[in-house]
């Protein structure tokens, strides 16, 4: 059993190491293992110094394999580490055990809520304010992230203290508040395509005195329908496997160049 003790101090200093971290070396053989032994480093040392032999093979321990969403691989380290100081060596097993059955887990709730929602709604609603000419857009994208990083700083405290309950006390609130946030996220979005997609179709029929406008029968089908029809396009795109992020910019750029010399899109 361990007697070393982790005070405040040094539980912070592991969060920020971690925070700073994460992605150094990062590898397709091990992916995140060297960010996560560098950032817990401190506290082995403290738990196994009197043991050089317990120290290397805890080493060995926590460079193998481990990938999960980067911001909630905090909350795994502070769990880890809350039990390693309590159980010492001989809970090598189970801290293998806890991080291969976390890391999976938390990678998705913590990739939905933070690379995903979080950047979806405040980016969209930074974007849309500073497209208006208002400073207030980047104050909101610049506290946000503060607020997201010092957020994360959090979590390996809370993991510490907590312990193994956090994650299945919480695991169902989570699933809620992910489902809860990708609704907002996505009504953030659909609200956001008229006032931020400008497209419109320019095209007159005019035939005996009749006059048929384009762009107001697509209006009165649905509002905004042209702008809503290349988002799913776009998404669409972003789907399909021989397709990224790039190439689809360069599709959008060519066929919105194309279609405007040719009157068809404004």
């Amino acid at each position: 059993m361990s007697k070393q003790r982790l005070t405040k101090k040094e539980l912070n200093a592991l969060s920020w190491r971690y925070i700073l971290g994460s992605q150094l070396n990062w590898n397709y053989e091990r992916m995140m293992s060297s960010g996560y032994l560098y950032g817990i480093m401190p506290a082995l040392k403290k738990f196994y110094g009197h043991d050089e032999q317990q120290l290397q093979d805890m080493l060995q321990t926590h460079n193998q394999f481990f990938n999960t969403n980067a911001i909630f691989g905090n909350l795994i380290m502070g769990i880890d580490v809350a039990i390693e100081e309590e159980d010492g060596y001989k809970a090598k097993d189970t801290i293998v055990a806890l991080k291969t059955a976390l890391m999976g887990s938390l990678a998705g709730v913590g990739d939905s809520l933070f690379h995903v929602i979080w950047g979806t709604i405040f980016g969209s609603l930074a974007g849309t304010l500073a497209q208006s000419g208002s400073t207030v857009g980047c104050v909101i994208w610049i506290l946000a992230n503060i607020a997201l990083l010092f957020g994360r700083a959090a979590l390996l405290p809370l993991g510490y203290q907590q312990g193994v309950k956090l994650v299945t006390t919480l695991k169902d609130q989570l699933a809620a508040f992910t489902t809860a946030a990708t609704v907002l996220g996505i009504t953030v979005i659909g609200a956001l395509i008229p006032s931020v997609v400008k497209v419109s179709v320019p095209l007159v029929y005019k035939h005996d005195g009749v006059k048929l406008i384009f762009q107001d029968t697509l209006d009165a089908i649905l509002p905004a329908l042209v702008p809503v029809l290349l988002v799913l396009l776009t998404y669409w795109m972003l789907g399909q496997k021989k397709l990224n992020s790039t190439r689809v910019i360069w599709i959008i750029l060519v066929l919105s160049i194309g279609l405007s010399a040719l009157g068809v899109l404004a």
